[in-house]
């Protein structure tokens, strides 16, 4: 999923070799929303390292998020290509438009599987060993609904890997913190796909495409919705008790500032005015990731 409340639209370009196809198919990922997700990978860097690590393991656990958000997007994308067709608000994606190749965009996603591998492999044993069960998820999730509701955590499990994974890129190892900052960022994440979801409700009823909007209408969604980012902020207040070097004043100001972006969103997204979606997502969850790791940044960075 992308955020958009107008139909998906790619700026026509002139040109077919190479160099043309790549530039479309990061504009069709939206590339530069890598950004959304990195500060938590960077969050759950700086909880493990307890500061800020080496720059060579920034470093790879950056090129492994493109790696693995771009195999992800790339992947949806492939293989959403005939449902985005049919749907008015993605038909003039890339794909569905015959601006890019099926071929290309394989061949896209093979080279960000092998950048995220060969990142895992720089990062440690671990990482490594764990990379396949990562790409079981981020590619996964294209195929989950068409059978399922629960999509929407699946996707928030994809990004929940970022914090994860940086943990384990740190220390080598998993611990109850990495996992508990994990599950905030899948609820937050499905709370907010609910709530973009909500834009194809109807679309998806017709095509037998499983989603909570499609299942439980507009009113039911928003509860859902709310009640995941509610969940939300519980684990983030649970995450200085787990953590064993606990966390400061700083962060907390970082969590109140989450539970003001969250009540933001829900009061701006209404049943019957869906017009203020795009604020929502991109505006308040935007600044809710960038501002909580600041956040633990300066309480973190603060001791020393």
């Amino acid at each position: 999923h992308e955020p958009a409340t107008q139909p998906d639209r790619i700026t026509p370009m002139n040109g077919h070799g190479a160099p043309h196809q790549l530039k479309v198919v990061l504009e069709m990922i939206k590339f530069e929303h890598t950004l959304f997700a990195l500060p938590f990978a960077l969050m759950g860097m700086m909880l493990a390292a307890e500061g800020w690590p080496a720059w060579r393991t920034v470093g790879w656990i950056v090129v492994a998020m493109v790696g693995a958000r771009s195999a992800a997007m790339g992947w949806n994308r492939l293989v959403d290509r005939e449902i985005d067709a049919a749907n008015p608000r993605t038909a003039t994606r890339a794909l569905p438009a015959g601006l890019v190749t099926p071929r290309f965009v394989a061949l896209f996603v093979v080279a960000s599987v092998a950048l995220l591998l060969v990142a895992a492999w720089r990062l440690n044993p671990l990482c490594l060993a764990l990379a396949p069960v990562a790409l079981l998820v981020l590619l996964g999730y294209s195929y989950t609904k068409r059978f399922t509701a629960l999509a929407h955590l699946v996707l928030g499990l994809a990004l929940a890997g970022a914090p994860l994974g940086a943990w384990i890129a740190v220390r080598g190892e998993v611990a109850t913190a990495p996992f508990v900052l994990a599950g905030a960022v899948l609820l937050w994440v499905g709370g907010f796909d609910v709530l973009y979801a909500l834009q194809d409700l109807e679309f998806d009823r017709r095509a037998g495409l499983h989603s909570i909007p499609a299942r439980l209408g507009v009113v039911g969604s928003l509860a859902v919705s709310g009640a995941l980012h509610l969940a939300t902020l519980g684990l983030l207040a649970a995450l200085p008790f787990v953590y064993p070097p606990g966390l400061g004043v700083a962060y907390w100001v970082g969590v109140a500032g989450c539970a003001g972006l969250l009540a933001y969103q829900h009061a701006i997204v209404r049943p019957g005015d869906l017009s203020r979606l795009n604020a929502a997502f991109f505006t308040a969850n935007g600044l809710l990731s960038a501002g909580l790791f600041v956040a633990t940044a300066i309480d973190l960075l603060g001791r020393r």
